[in-house]
């Protein structure tokens, strides 16, 4: 039966990454958050059809440095992150409980 070997998104994540609290896993994680985030500014800043290097004068900043923002290849803050997507028109509006 076909369906009997078929895993689920979890088991593969374990058997590429370890299980969920160990280091590999919690640096795989840590990987795909900077990476999607990453994307979000991408995506934004291409509908608005500017390059890195005009959103990296807005923000006061390296090209190389939104390349890499971009990439989620680098550990952004969240002041950063939030400079770079008001630069690109994005507001946060705060929840409170």
């Amino acid at each position: 039966n076909k369906l009997a070997k078929l895993h689920t998104a979890g088991e593969l994540l374990d058997n590429k990454y370890g299980e969920v609290g160990t280091d590999s896993r919690t640096a795989f994680h840590e990987k795909s958050i900077a990476w999607y985030y990453g994307e979000i500014l991408r995506n934004r800043r291409k509908e608005l059809k500017i390059t890195q290097q005009e959103l990296a004068e807005k923000v006061g900043t390296a090209r190389s440095y939104i390349a890499r923002v971009e990439k989620g290849e680098v550990d952004i803050q969240l002041s950063s992150f939030i400079r770079i997507a008001r630069a690109l028109g994005i507001e946060f509006t705060p929840t409170f409980i």
